[in-house]
């Protein structure tokens, strides 16, 4: 979407447009590129910045590269608005993996992890073998030469997750992350740019 009049001094956007805050627009055009009619702020929160700026762009990515131009996925942008929200408030971990769960969910490439492949409740004491694209397989009945393809985790995680129960059980956040992670990483094998530059980040400040 080009913003025609931005930069002038005098303009109406140029002090609405900054990253990160929700914002209502109208817009005009028949091409691909649109142009920018009027943007007036709705607010909500501050702009982030620190970690919850890389949190930020980190699932602004994932909106850009995993769904299609122009396609109306109001469930993406409830969850985004969400995400934001929280990652303003301080709450990284937990909203970062149920906004990567909300998107692949809305985008219909989740795997159903209520149920395990057999068609039972996922209990939480047990452990699951999960791959991309499919059921969580109870660890017992997993065959090892193919456990090598996946990741092992808790019943208690994928129940926190579907929940939307993180925060309150901080002891299954790295599970969850390479969950999430290993489902992300396979829609994107090209990787994530966001990531990459604050790992490159904490190397060189750590």
């Amino acid at each position: 979407m080009l913003a025609r009049s931005a930069r002038r001094r005098q303009s109406e956007l140029r002090g609405v447009l900054v990253p990160f805050v929700p914002l209502q627009l109208s817009w005009y055009g028949n091409n691909e590129l649109k142009t920018l009619h009027r943007a007036e702020w709705v607010g909500g929160w501050r702009q982030p910045q620190d970690q919850a700026l890389f949190s930020a762009l980190y699932v602004n990515e994932l909106v850009l590269k995993l769904t299609a131009r122009e396609d109306p996925l109001p469930q993406v942008y409830t969850a985004l608005h969400t995400a934001l929200q929280s990652i303003i408030g301080g709450e990284h971990l937990s909203a970062l993996r149920y906004f990567e769960w909300s998107l692949l969910r809305a985008l219909g490439v989740a795997p159903d992890i209520s149920q395990d492949n057999q068609g039972r409740a996922i209990i939480d004491y047990e452990r699951y073998w999960l791959r991309a694209e499919h059921a969580p397989v109870l660890l017992m009945q997993a065959e090892l030469s193919a456990q090598e393809n996946g990741i092992i985790v808790h019943g208690h995680t994928l129940n926190a997750l579907t929940s939307q129960t993180l925060a309150a059980q901080p002891q299954w956040h790295a599970e969850a992350i390479r969950l999430t992670r290993m489902l992300v990483d396979f829609r994107l094998p090209e990787g994530i740019i966001s990531r990459k530059i604050l790992k490159q980040l904490q190397q060189y400040t750590g």
